[in-house]
């Protein structure tokens, strides 16, 4: 295989999107480092030049065709060596600083942009995505990107510091450049320097890694479970947070390499003042001219593997940074975040006709009769489209054809969605993603007490749960000592439903999990704390018909038994 032509390289257009995406970086702060780079290639050779002096006092260098005569002692053409080095390792030390800031920025842009655009994109734009590489777009995905952007700057520095040292060389001593670069086992040695705290920011940039790809999971599900809670903002607050941490921990492990760095370099210029008088006194001038000709060359030698490398992590990029596009670029401009509406309790709406439009499932449903207080049983066969009619019943999707009517009067979808806009959807494909019972409860209701908050555990089987952990409403969701069932999720989902006092609830198999008896006991206890609440439940279990105050069958009802098809006929009269 030749991966040299089928290596990923950014193209035109993903070019011109990556340079886009630079207005995240403060450009002063760009300007900055490109001042620091410089200063630093200067600073770094002009060390080179002022070795030839510390081993020559008292004689004047033709550089350049130009007399260079440096007056004082030796001890002071030392002192000057070092602190002109130290001044170097200094500005190089500060670039790659504000390097890491820059780079930690970018990163953090790139998460929170696509992030709030799959939050407004509308689910019909997500259809043919997948969790797997929504989660990766969210994480790693930029992870990549950032790294690319990394290996920018080092390309821009590498590509300053080779001009700078290189012209310093020629014009010092063309005949000695090649030399050998015996200093080019400093920068390996510098590259091995580590710490604790290096260690343990890698281990928190994993976990904190491991948990944003826990909070992107299973994204199309959990974003209308969010959006029937009216819950984005929170959402997109958590998710900052954790990209912020995120961020810090990735500029934290750059600090730390260039702290490395830095105590490396500090050593380096007292050891090789130290040596350039032992040099001077013991060994002459011609060796002095090769060790500064090999200190600027060997200063190169690091900056060409970190070349290389940093080109392969740009051509990595562009795979990546085109997916980030392609989530980037959905259509953000859907119909408005829902507003609830209030509306009386004894309203019942009257749905003439809904047809969902493409590419949804062809489904034509006339005379719904959707009533608070009462349960609706959706059922039919799998993949008919159940979930399809959810998303427009619950105002997420638009339909194609919608007729309805509330209180004799005409009805259109985007007054529907307010009137539906405080709901509460469940999917049995959600999971909590909260790290406490108590954390995933408040999500739902912010002002829920804990009084009320157990005894909407109570009414959905978790209250003797909770009573065996020592933790109580405390108790972790993903500890391996407290881990929670399947079904025991689906219970506290359930809980959440409670809590949020929805005008609308949509269960989506939302107890799938559940025994057939434990089912019907959990929507029962829904169904009376939920007066005021039009019910919607999807199930394959025709047992949930015989609490059902309507049923809708989607399919052929002769697959049916005349009892459930009794109930799906008075359910639509």
């Amino acid at each position: 295989m030749n991966h040299s032509d089928e290596s990923p390289r950014l193209g035109h257009q993903q070019w011109r999107g990556f340079f886009v995406t630079l207005k995240a970086v403060n450009l002063r702060h760009m300007s900055v480092y490109v001042m620091l780079s410089l200063g630093s290639a200067l600073a770094g050779s002009i060390v080179a030049v002022l070795l030839v002096t510390l081993v020559q006092p008292g004689h004047a260098l033709v550089l350049g065709g130009r007399i260079f005569d440096m007056p004082g002692s030796t001890d002071a053409h030392a002192t000057v060596f070092a602190a002109v080095t130290m001044v170097f390792a200094l500005l190089r030390w500060q670039a790659a600083r504000l390097g890491a800031s820059l780079s930690s920025r970018y990163g953090m842009e790139l998460r929170r942009t696509v992030h709030a655009r799959l939050m407004d994109a509308p689910l019909t734009s997500l259809a043919d995505a997948t969790s797997a590489e929504i989660a990766n777009v969210l994480t790693y995905n930029v992870e990549i990107i950032t790294q690319g952007f990394n290996a920018l700057l080092q390309l821009l520095v590498a590509g300053v510091t080779a001009i700078v040292s290189l012209g310093f060389a020629f014009w010092l001593s063309p005949t000695l450049m090649l030399a050998t670069p015996l200093l080019a086992l400093f920068a390996l040695a510098a590259s091995r320097i580590s710490s604790r705290e290096q260690s343990r920011v890698s281990r928190q940039y994993v976990a904190d890694m491991t948990r944003l790809f826990w909070m992107s999971e299973d994204f199309p599900r959990r974003l209308r479970h969010v959006r029937s809670f009216g819950r984005e903002d929170a959402e997109k607050a958590a998710y900052n947070t954790i990209s912020a941490r995120l961020g810090q921990g990735y500029r934290r492990q750059l600090e730390l390499i260039a702290s490395g760095r830095l105590t490396f370099e500090l050593l380096a210029a007292v050891g090789i003042a130290a040596i350039f008088m032992l040099a001077c006194r013991l060994q002459g001038v011609n060796q002095a001219t090769l060790i500064a000709v090999c200190v600027l060359l060997g200063r190169l030698l690091p900056y060409l593997l970190l070349t290389r490398q940093s080109f392969q992590q740009l051509r990595s990029a562009g795979p990546a940074f085109e997916l980030w596009q392609q989530y980037v670029k959905l259509d953000a401009s859907h119909t408005p975040p829902m507003t609830p509406q209030t509306a009386c309790v004894s309203d019942s709406l009257h749905i003439k006709r809904v047809r969902l439009a493409p590419p949804l499932a062809a489904i034509d449903i006339r005379d719904l009769q959707l009533m608070p207080g009462k349960m609706m049983l959706i059922f039919g066969d799998s993949g008919i489209g159940k979930s399809s009619l959810i998303d427009v019943l619950g105002g997420m999707a638009v339909p194609d054809v919608f007729i309805a009517r509330m209180e004799g009067r005409p009805m259109g979808f985007d007054e529907y969605r307010k009137l539906v806009g405080r709901g509460a959807y469940v999917s049995q494909g959600v999971r909590p993603w909260h790290r406490s019972v108590r954390e995933c409860l408040l999500w739902a209701n912010a002002s829920a007490t804990e009084s009320t908050m157990l005894e909407a555990l109570a009414d959905v089987g978790l209250d003797k749960r909770l009573a065996e952990s020592f933790d109580g409403l405390d108790t972790t969701l993903d500890s391996s000592s407290s881990r929670f069932s399947g079904g025991e999720l689906q219970r506290l989902l359930l809980a959440q439903v409670i809590l949020r006092q929805p005008f609308l609830a949509l269960l989506d198999e939302a107890t799938s999990a559940l025994d057939a008896g434990s089912e019907r006991s959990v929507l029962l206890a829904i169904k009376r704390r939920l007066p005021q609440s039009i019910m919607i439940v999807v199930s394959h279990r025709r047992s949930v018909a015989e609490i059902a105050d309507h049923c809708l069958f989607l399919g052929d009802p002769g697959a049916m038994d005349q009892a459930l098809m009794q109930k799906a006929h008075q359910g639509s009269a």
